[in-house]
C-alpha cells in the first residue's frame, strides 16, 4: 500500500504501470474484490457524475435561491461567442458549476472528495473527454487516478473545509483532477504528481466561508476556478514544468496552513464573504432573522 505520492509514483514506475492501475490493485487488495467488481463500483460513480452534469446543464435552482443557472449561462456564452480562455477550459468550468449547482439543489452528486468540491473532477473529465476521446475504461481510470491522490491527501492532511479551509476541499479536488488529466493525456506518473503539486500550491490558504452556512456561495464558483486551475496545471506539467516543492511537501504545507487557519475561516460562516454586509443580508433573508448593519 502506498502512503504518499512519492510511493505512489515509485510503485507505478517500478512496475511500469499507470497510477490508476496502482490504485485499482490497492482497492482489490484492501476490499478483497475482483477487478470487475471494483470497476463496476467506480462506473456507478461515473454514471452519477454524468447525470449530475446533464441535469445541471439543463438548469437547476437551489432552494435558497442563492445559486443556479450559471452553468447554462456559460454554455450559452460558449455557443454564441469565442471564449477568451478557450472552449475546453470554459467547458470544464461550466460542467464543474453544473455539478455543484445540482448539489445545491439537493440533487445527487458524487463527492470527490467532498460534496462542496464535487465539481472539479467530473467537470474536467467531461471537458477533456471531447478533446481526448477516451474509452469508457479510460474514463473510469481517470477516477481511480484522482482517487489515488485524494487517498494520499485524506490520509496525510485533510479534505475537510471545517478542518483545513477550502484549500483542503476545492484545492485537493483540483489537484486530483490535474493529476488525472495528465494520465489521460499520456503523461507520466511523475508529471501527474507535478500537476497535483502545481495546482495545490497555488490554492494554499483558500478559506472556507460559506454564506449562510450553505454550500453555495462562494463554493459553486470556487469549483469553477478549481477546474480551470487543474486544466492549466496539467498543461504546465505536460509541457515539462515542475514544482520546486515536491508534491508530498505541498500537501504537508496545506495541512499545516489549515491547522493555523482561524476558525472563522473554516466553514463556520463567521468570516470572509459570509461576514460581509451582503453575506449577512442574504443569511437574514434565507433564515428570516434580523441583522445589525
Amino acid at each position: 500500500m502506498f502512503r504518499n505520492v512519492a510511493e505512489l509514483v515509485e510503485r507505478a514506475e517500478k512496475e511500469s504501470i499507470s497510477l490508476s492501475e496502482v490504485m485499482i490493485r490497492q482497492e482489490m487488495e484492501v476490499k478483497q474484490l475482483t477487478r470487475e467488481k471494483i470497476f463496476e463500483q467506480m462506473e456507478r460513480n461515473l454514471e452519477v457524475m454524468e447525470k449530475a452534469i446533464e441535469d445541471g446543464l439543463k438548469g437547476v435552482q437551489s432552494h435558497s435561491g442563492l445559486t443556479g443557472g450559471d452553468a447554462v449561462l456559460i454554455q450559452n456564452y460558449m455557443r454564441d461567442k469565442e471564449p477568451l480562455s478557450g472552449h475546453l477550459l470554459m467547458d470544464a468550468v461550466s460542467k464543474a458549476v453544473a455539478t455543484n449547482e445540482v448539489n445545491a439543489a439537493m440533487g445527487t452528486i458524487c463527492a470527490t472528495p467532498t460534496a462542496g468540491s464535487a465539481g472539479c473532477v467530473p467537470g474536467t473529465l467531461f471537458a477533456v473527454k471531447d478533446k481526448l476521446n477516451p474509452t469508457r475504461e479510460q474514463m473510469i481510470r481517470y477516477l481511480f487516478t484522482s482517487g489515488a491522490f485524494g487517498f494520499v491527501v485524506a490520509n496525510n492532511a485533510s479534505i475537510s473545509g471545517a478542518a483545513g479551509g477550502c484549500q483542503a476541499e476545492v484545492g485537493s479536488a483540483a489537484g486530483m483532477a490535474a493529476a488525472a488529466i495528465v494520465e489521460m493525456a499520456g503523461g507520466t506518473p511523475a508529471q501527474s504528481a507535478e500537476a497535483m503539486a502545481i495546482t495545490l500550491k497555488n490554492m494554499l490558504g483558500l478559506i472556507c466561508d460559506p454564506v449562510a452556512g450553505l454550500v453555495e456561495v462562494p463554493c459553486v464558483k470556487r469549483n469553477a476556478m478549481g477546474a480551470s486551475n487543474a486544466v492549466v496545471a496539467a498543461d504546465m506539467a505536460l509541457a515539462g514544468v515542475t514544482s520546486r516543492i515536491p508534491c508530498d511537501e505541498v500537501i504537508d504545507a496545506m495541512y499545516k496552513v489549515g491547522q493555523r487557519m482561524p476558525t472563522a475561516f473554516r466553514e463556520t460562516a463567521q468570516g470572509g464573504l459570509a461576514a460581509t454586509l451582503t453575506g449577512k443580508k442574504l443569511e437574514a433573508k434565507i433564515y428570516g432573522s434580523p441583522i445589525d448593519e
